[in-house]
């Protein structure tokens, strides 16, 4: 019976080796280069085949460079390794979710099977909208031989803005949006939106959220706990949803705007800028979508030594980000191979470092090897971050990116130029075309 069984695995290689074989031949489908096999074709091989079409190649992956402690991680931890155990040389391209979805849309119409990206870094509207396009290839990332390691439990890390990943995309992280606070300026900082409210009214001038992604994000949670909360929003969008929700989000800025920051009339253009406002003590508060981020800000001399991360009780918004393949990838074992090392015990534990990035594992801990849970458990604390169970008593996934999409498109609308209608009132907006929302990120 064992010796069967070990036949039919050789002769299914055998089937998925010619299948990737084939498909490189033919180099006229989606996602199948010339010489190099697609990436479901991939999926189906040994695992040390795929490795061995990736030594000595080139992985150009496009992610957001916009943050020095991702970049030392990606240039200074990741490379050196891919290089050093492959032979790969990874290729960092600094693009983000628009600008990566709009290359991919021109190269499908040119008909340029042989694309430029070998990998993506995505997350969110994003992945939504490169996988409603056609434009990933897939599915292969359950293959990984380190994907038995992630933490699917987690709705966090198992879905994506709600969205099954189909095995189109593999996480490599997860934040949890977090407010700045420096501890002798505001000692006892408000807890939830309610107590939050109370605390603008009572400290005029001294709070406000960025126009980008980051602000962005602080409305959608707060839109999500006015109505109702995150298990209302799961599951596809629902525009009565949307308005009902909404509506209440507008009238508690129209509440909070006279006691804001310049009373409303302006905000930070990003998160950098709501920063630059905070360290140079204009306003009492900042914010990240990275609740480790304070460590390394302040590290690097960007925030008040005496600067503090904390969620709100209320429900702290989190999700995971991913790497993709796109659907003509010119390398697509070279970019498994990389996606493996991503999520390795090794490279999820230098990213998860204080010191470093700060960035949040994807995996389970009850699913690691005995000694890798330990070096996990032993991860240096720092006075400044939100504590590990408290980041998992307060988080909640992030629900369909249509909801942050209308709601950028209406805060840009009515909120910003100061119109009074609730945007809501503007009919179905089910019906409303939008462009992505801003991201600072992937």
């Amino acid at each position: 019976m064992l010796a069967a069984a070990a036949c039919g695995h050789r002769a299914a290689a055998r089937d998925a080796t010619r299948d990737a074989t084939r498909d490189a031949t033919r180099g006229v489908t989606r996602g199948v280069t010339p010489g190099l096999a697609s990436a479901a074709a991939l999926a189906r091989m040994p695992w040390d085949s795929v490795v061995a079409r990736a030594r000595g190649s080139t992985v150009r992956w496009l992610l957001w460079r916009g943050d020095p402690a991702i970049n030392h991680y990606v240039d200074e931890w990741l490379a050196p390794r891919l290089a050093m155990r492959y032979g790969i040389t990874l290729d960092p391209v600094d693009a983000q979710g628009p600008a990566i979805l709009n290359a991919l849309v021109v190269e499908r119409e040119a008909g340029r099977t042989v694309g430029t990206a070998d990998l993506l870094w995505i997350n969110g509207e994003t992945f939504h909208n490169l996988r409603r396009e056609g434009l990933l290839a897939g599915p292969w990332a359950r293959s990984l031989p380190a994907a038995a390691l992630v933490d699917t439990a987690s709705p966090i890390v198992a879905r994506d803005f709600g969205e099954d990943p189909a095995g189109y995309e593999s996480p490599w992280g997860r934040v949890e949006l977090a407010l700045i606070y420096d501890s002798t300026r505001t000692p006892e900082p408000p807890r939830t939106y309610e107590a939050l409210a109370d605390w603008v009214h009572a400290h005029p001038g001294r709070f406000t959220y960025d126009q980008g992604f980051t602000g962005l994000a602080f409305l959608t949670g707060l839109m999500i706990h006015l109505g109702g909360g995150a298990s209302r929003f799961t599951g596809p969008f629902d525009s009565a949803r949307y308005v009902a929700a909404s509506a209440r989000l507008w009238d508690w800025l129209a509440r909070a705007r006279p006691d804001l920051w310049r009373h409303g009339a302006a905000y930070p253009q990003g998160v950098a800028q709501l920063e630059h406002l905070f360290a140079n003590r204009e306003v009492d508060f900042a914010m990240s979508y990275n609740e480790n981020e304070v460590v390394s800000k302040v590290r690097d001399g960007a925030l008040p030594a005496t600067s503090r991360a904390y969620v709100l009780r209320d429900g702290a918004l989190a999700n995971a980000h991913f790497v993709a393949i796109p659907f003509n990838a010119p390398n697509a074992a070279g970019a498994m191979v990389v996606a493996n090392v991503l999520l390795s015990p090794e490279a999820q534990l230098e990213k998860a470092r204080p010191d470093g990035w700060g960035d949040g594992s994807v995996l389970a801990v009850d699913r690691l090897p005995p000694e890798w849970a330990r070096r996990f458990a032993r991860l240096p604390a720092d006075a400044r971050q939100v504590p590990r169970d408290t980041l998992a008593r307060y988080a909640e996934p992030e629900a369909s990116p249509r909801y942050s999409e209308l709601l950028q498109s209406d805060w840009r609308t009515h909120v910003r130029t100061g119109t009074t209608e609730h945007p809501s009132a503007g009919g179905d907006p089910e019906s409303r075309t939008t462009r992505p929302a801003l991201r600072s990120g992937p």
